[in-house]
């Protein structure tokens, strides 16, 4: 991989990039040639933290270090896509409005299961309750994803409580990779194999004690099941990251998730010198015992999906 940058770090569009950074940038790049541009830079901006003063994802600054780093060589772009307007826009309408409080017990509320989203007219549903409630917003997944409606059904009551998605891992993260041992060579071959659980939201008329960590030690045990039947292949490892000034991350130490560090929170300064961004508590939870050893290639040992 090309690397064209000496000093660590430099200044690029308004931000600061570490090497290390820069070529997680460049293998983002390289691994999903299918992505649009647009596609690329909202990856790269959430990987990196790297967002506007109104909490919202800098693509633009992003897209023109895109641009930037193509002109000098140090990677290949996709070739822009004519798009229909609209075709990708997500429009709350009356079917996600609020519903009246639910107000109460787990037991009072059971069973409680976890619907996998798979027919695409559920899927738009997902995307608009997302849009509408979850305070980072509506994101088009790429690559391996699965979406869950959280449901309470009791008897013949049938009610979506909330929604959950799994997807790619982040590229290079410090503390989890140093927490797993990983070598740069273990991470480019394995990192399908770790999860990362990009949204969780329970709807805010929702308020059932005890509903997020019951919700997430039954994901624990049900998207191996899904991600084999979807992908061919179960993940070892799952991880998320909690915004350490707003949430402590209860319901996942409740769930038995494990704190193993920090986030960076690199951001940019603007004139107050303050950051624009905010650390992520990083959480885990090993799906198999040896989750260390299907995650590190042994020597002369390929590729393999086989967890």
């Amino acid at each position: 991989m090309l690397n064209i940058f000496d000093e660590d770090p430099v200044l690029l569009c308004g931000r600061e990039f570490t090497v290390l950074e820069l070529q997680n940038i460049q293998e983002t790049v390289r691994m999903f040639p299918l992505l649009s541009q647009r596609e690329l830079g909202l990856t790269i901006c959430e990987n990196l933290n790297w967002i506007a003063p109104n909490g919202r994802y800098k693509i633009d600054a992003c897209r023109q270090l895109l641009i930037k780093l193509e002109a000098q060589g140090a990677l290949r772009l996709p070739d822009l896509r004519k798009t229909l307007p609209g075709k990708n826009t997500v429009i709350p309408s009356v079917r996600t409005d609020a519903r009246d409080s639910f107000v109460g017990t787990l037991s009072q509320f059971e069973p409680i299961h976890l619907e996998a989203v798979r027919k695409i007219e559920d899927v738009r549903l997902w995307n608009e309750y997302v849009m509408r409630y979850h305070v980072l917003g509506y994101k088009r997944p790429f690559g391996a994803h699965q979406r869950y409606f959280i449901v309470s059904q009791t008897g013949s009551e049938y009610h979506r409580v909330g929604c959950l998605l799994f997807a790619a891992s982040a590229w290079a993260l410090a503390e989890r990779d140093n927490w797993i041992g990983w070598s740069q060579g273990d991470r480019s071959q394995r990192l399908h194999l770790v999860v990362n659980n990009t949204r969780f939201l329970i709807f805010p008329w929702i308020k059932i004690k005890n509903l997020a960590s019951k919700v997430l030690s039954m994901a624990v045990k049900q998207i191996g099941y899904d991600w084999q039947e979807r992908y061919g292949y179960k993940p070892v490892l799952l991880e998320t990251f909690v915004d350490s000034a707003k949430y402590r991350g209860t319901c996942y130490k409740a769930a038995n998730w494990m704190f193993i560090g920090e986030t960076v929170g690199r951001g940019r300064m603007d004139r107050n010198t303050q950051y624009l961004s905010s650390p992520k508590k990083i959480f885990v939870y090993p799906l198999v015992k040896d989750f260390r050893g299907k995650l590190r290639v042994k020597s002369g040992q390929g590729d393999s999906s086989d967890a």
